[in-house]
């Protein structure tokens, strides 16, 4: 599905002055996008297709945008001299509306260490060497799912660790579902939400947000829903009749859905005496008899020492078996859920704490909200794309720049924000990536990959691969 934002004011204002700033005779801007470090140290790279898709593919400059943004610039700049038509309309009359760039990028879901070429872009047409950066403000919100699947796989990894470490062999299988995303209310636009949760959904399968869902069937490929939920209450629904009636409402959720999985929110007034009174008092023989799964959540409180008196008293109540590497394991009727506080940080603590008191990690699923699809910025990861070659009056020349910074103490040194000269290249070398001039290295291939040129689609990418990807035995995403 194309949008029909106008293309040609989707960019930061200060950009259409830059045709005339740049020095006279340039014929051709070449840029890369980079991750310069941050919280992990590789980054998944993913969601470039649906920018390019969505935004960028076809004739997507028409005259009556061009006219549209005649009207409204010079209103933005108060003077007439900035936003130059002609260029536009060049574009319209010469290309038909398509945009004459070429990008290159590494494989959606591949896992990229830090300070590596992600993607490159460069225009076609000299006269449209303005064109390459000045969709920068566009294709640079690649950072945001590409940051959501970072995370989400760092935590698929801390996950990973202590399944391996406490659960039994017939508990992998559940990995996919013990991150679940609960971030749709929080994030700022339904666009975020889809693109968030597409993101995570390469490394996970449970999911409320249904727009990621859509947007993965409407952009690549996908097959079926990706996204899985189950049958849940909410406060309103548990609250509804007060108190006193709680015992009744998780009586009516048991007799509604007798089978299959059912999560329920439990700490209205008192997680502890649901725990004891209810789901292991009056309620327990009626939840051990169900063919199917009781998720009991808690949703308020310190998340370790609240689930570690949570577990006590279901064990207590409920039994259990210990598995073969020695950890306890409740009934497969019950299990609990953890939405509230839930960070890479807490999951880490979370978990070394169940492994601590002997607690077998697949007897817990997460969710996760406002930490997985909002909490995270352009500098989580440091994303930048920064022009690294031109050519001006006929001749290349490499391009870079290289601040040097005065900290706190007063210290001159090299900034962070240095950057790459020259045509690039990312290659795989001895199975580590590296980035190199274009030409250095010849026996070794260039990962990235041709996927857009003058406004046709290449190398388009599906779902299932991109999952393939991602969850492919790779170095461990871990925290910088």
């Amino acid at each position: 599905m194309k949008t029909n934002e106008n293309i040609a004011l989707l960019a930061d204002a200060y950009k259409y002055a830059h045709h005339k700033l740049y020095a006279p005779g340039t014929t051709r801007i070449y840029s890369y996008l980079e991750s310069r470090g941050g919280a992990f140290d590789a980054t998944v790279f993913f969601g470039l297709q649906y920018f390019l898709k969505h935004y960028l593919e076809g004739p997507v400059l028409t005259t009556e945008k061009v006219d549209e943004a005649a009207e409204l610039l010079p209103q933005v700049f108060g003077r007439a001299d900035v936003f130059e038509r002609a260029r536009f309309d060049y574009i319209v009359k010469r290309h038909g509306g398509r945009l004459p760039v070429r990008i290159h990028a590494v494989p959606e879901g591949s896992r990229i260490p830090v300070h590596n070429v992600l993607m490159t872009i460069e225009n076609t047409d000299p006269q449209c060497f303005w064109l390459t950066n000045f969709l920068e403000s566009l294709l640079m919100q690649v950072w945001y799912p590409s940051t959501v699947a970072t995370l989400s796989g760092a935590v698929r990894a801390i996950v990973q660790h202590y399944f391996d470490t406490t659960s039994s062999a017939g508990a992998q299988d559940s990995i996919d579902y013990v991150l679940n995303d609960f971030g749709f209310r929080g994030v700022s636009s339904v666009e975020s939400a889809g693109l968030g949760a597409a993101a995570h959904l390469l490394h996970f399968k449970g999911s409320d947000t249904l727009a990621g869902s859509m947007l993965l069937r409407r952009y690549y490929g996908a097959a079926g829903m990706p996204g899985q939920s189950v049958p849940a209450t909410e406060h309103s629904v548990c609250t509804l009749l007060g108190a006193e009636g709680e015992l009744d409402v998780f009586r009516h959720a048991l007799n509604t859905y007798p089978d299959g999985i059912l999560s329920v929110v439990s700490d209205s007034y008192d997680i502890f005496r649901a725990c004891t009174d209810y789901w292991g008092g009056a309620l327990r023989e009626q939840v051990l008899a169900r063919k199917g799964t009781l998720v009991i959540r808690p949703d308020s409180g310190d998340p370790v020492f609240t689930l570690l008196r949570v577990f006590d008293l279901l064990l207590e109540r409920f039994g259990f078996t210990v598995n073969e590497k020695g950890y306890k394991v409740l009934p497969p009727q019950v299990r609990v859920l953890q939405g509230d506080g839930i960070n890479p940080e807490s999951i880490r603590a979370i978990y070394g704490a169940l492994q601590l008191n002997g607690i077998s990690a697949e007897n817990l699923v997460l969710g996760m909200g406002g930490a997985l699809l909002q909490k995270v910025d352009r500098d989580t990861q440091k994303f930048a794309l920064k022009c690294s070659w031109a050519e001006v009056a006929g001749r290349g020349r490499d391009v870079r720049k290289q601040p040097v910074e005065l900290d706190a103490k007063g210290s001159l040194h090299r900034s962070f924000k240095e950057s790459k000269g020259g045509r690039l290249k990312l290659v795989l070398d001895e199975g580590r990536y590296r980035t190199v001039r274009e030409g250095a290295g010849p026996a070794l291939n260039n990962e990235l990959l041709p996927v857009f040129e003058k406004g046709m689609l290449l190398n388009e990418q599906r779902y299932a691969d991109i999952r393939a990807r991602a969850l492919a035995p790779q170095e461990k995403l871990c925290f910088a």
